[in-house]
């Protein structure tokens, strides 16, 4: 791939044009706000001019229920050799395409499984598909040229490639991501008009459930528009939960003895159901799911404290996971949780003793 046309400036097109530029491709970028393409060259994504004539690949990157008639337009001008597009849902836009009657060869629908809570070219990042599945849709009428045009994109920004059928990936992103946005919302939504004393006491558990209800409403009535069947099937799923939680709940409130075990005992099933379900979810790097041993450091907020904390498990000779920061309520201080394989735990608890560091048991 030597050329590409990049149509919508935002995270994802900008992203993905910020890969291909430091990649050595030429990029061209438009956008129904100027400005916007504008903002994102200057960025690094490549050029707000036109190309002189058809590009090698043509990357759709708008909201849902416009990436049909972008897509229309861009193909009857034969504006490249090969055309996809990045929404969150493939079976609706394909579709739309089909009843314009137009000639699908040239065409895959994809998805790159990586995103923020912030939107807009500024948000941008080359990094941001390293290591992210990126869903691909080819059809039997899928052209050769135009799937390897999709796989070489895809290399381009270090992503990992997962072919699927359109309306399968539909369904799977409605459990693993329209669903949960959702349900984050309702836990949010909770606190907007909670008292003053009870929002302080929020600690790492609700800023995790929390962080995705941060994003844009609007983007995301885009697409929950355009896959609302299968999102709203689960959430009834998850409405039968509730009911039966909350009906287990009620039980633990009883005086009646019977009444009080059954609670606990639905209350446990909920639980567990749970933890068989997130022990399903994959690990690093998508493998399967690890237990890593938790060694907790009590930081100041204070600049380099990260670094040298990173550094000092470089010396032990542990390589440090996964993350997590709990900032302290009211103080310039934090804990942070370095999670290291089992083994690692011991030795890099006393090497950070050595060096200075408080950890927390």
């Amino acid at each position: 791939m030597r050329t590409a046309l990049v149509i919508g400036t935002g995270l994802i097109g900008t992203s993905a044009a910020q890969a291909l530029a430091r990649r050595g491709v030429t990029v061209h970028l438009a956008d129904h706000d100027p400005e916007q393409a504008r903002t994102a060259a200057a960025l690094g994504a490549g050029t707000s001019e036109a190309p002189d004539g058809p590009v090698d690949l043509c990357l759709v990157a708008v909201p849902p229920a416009h990436v049909a008639a972008t897509l229309a337009d861009a193909m009857r001008r034969g504006v490249a050799r090969g055309y996809l597009d990045v929404a969150s849902v493939k079976g609706g836009p394909r579709r739309d395409l089909e009843s314009l009657g137009l000639d699908l060869t040239a065409y895959i629908g994809t998805h790159p499984m990586s995103g923020r809570e912030r939107s807009g070219p500024l948000a941008a990042s080359a990094d941001l598909f390293e290591g992210r599945p990126w869903v691909l849709t080819p059809t039997r009428d899928t052209d050769t040229e135009v799937l390897n045009l999709a796989l070489e994109l895809v290399a381009l920004c270090r992503a990992v490639p997962v072919v699927m059928d359109a309306d399968a990936h539909d369904r799977a992103v409605a459990l693993v991501s329209h669903m949960p946005h959702l349900v984050a919302s309702m836990v949010a939504a909770r606190l907007e008009n909670a008292e003053e004393t009870a929002v302080r006491l929020c600690g790492q558990g609700i800023r995790d459930v929390t962080r995705i209800a941060a994003s844009d409403p609007r983007m995301w009535i885009d697409i929950l528009s355009a896959n609302p069947g299968p999102v709203a099937d689960l959430l009834a799923e998850v409405a039968a939960d509730l009911d039966e939680a909350v009906t287990a709940l009620r039980g633990l409130q009883s005086a009646d003895e019977s009444k009080r075990q059954d609670g606990a005992a639905g209350v446990e099933g909920v639980l567990r159901r749970g933890n068989a379900g997130q022990a399903r979810v994959p690990g690093k790097h998508g493998t399967a799911p690890t237990a890593y041993e938790i060694v907790a450091v009590l930081i100041d907020d204070q600049p380099g404290q990260l670094a040298r904390i990173f550094a000092d498990a470089e010396r032990a000779g542990v390589n440090v996971e996964d993350v997590r920061i709990e900032h302290a309520t009211g103080q310039q201080a934090g804990l942070v949780q370095l999670m290291v394989e089992p083994q690692a735990a011991t030795g890099l608890a006393a090497a950070l003793r050595e060096r200075g560091w408080s950890l927390r048991q």
